[in-house]
C-alpha cells in the first residue's frame, strides 16, 4: 500500500483553502461547490482540488514552465475524475 506524505497533503491542502480564501481562481470554488452537490463531502473535495493543483507544480518544476491557468481550471471542471494532463 502507497502512503502520502503528511507534509505534502497538508502543503496542497493549504494551497486550496488559499485560493478558496481569495477566490483566485473562482473555479475553485465552483469545483468545490460541485463536487459537493454531486456526493462528495467537503473534505474529498479539497483532496480532488489538491490534485489538480499538484498537477500544476508538478509541471513547473518538471518542464521548469510557467503556472498554467487554463490547464488548471479543464482539471477542475474534470473531477472528480484524476486530472491526466
Amino acid at each position: 500500500m502507497e502512503q502520502s506524505n503528511p507534509y505534502l497533503k497538508a502543503a496542497f491542502l493549504e494551497v486550496v483553502d488559499n485560493q478558496l480564501r481569495d477566490n483566485d481562481p473562482p473555479e475553485t470554488r465552483e469545483t468545490l461547490d460541485r463536487l459537493m452537490q454531486q456526493g462528495v463531502s467537503e473534505q474529498d473535495a479539497r483532496i480532488y482540488i489538491g490534485q489538480a493543483a499538484c498537477i500544476e507544480v508538478w509541471s513547473i518544476l518538471r518542464n521548469k514552465t510557467e503556472f498554467n491557468l487554463a490547464r488548471y481550471v479543464r482539471n477542475l471542471k474534470n473531477l472528480p475524475n484524476e486530472p491526466t494532463e
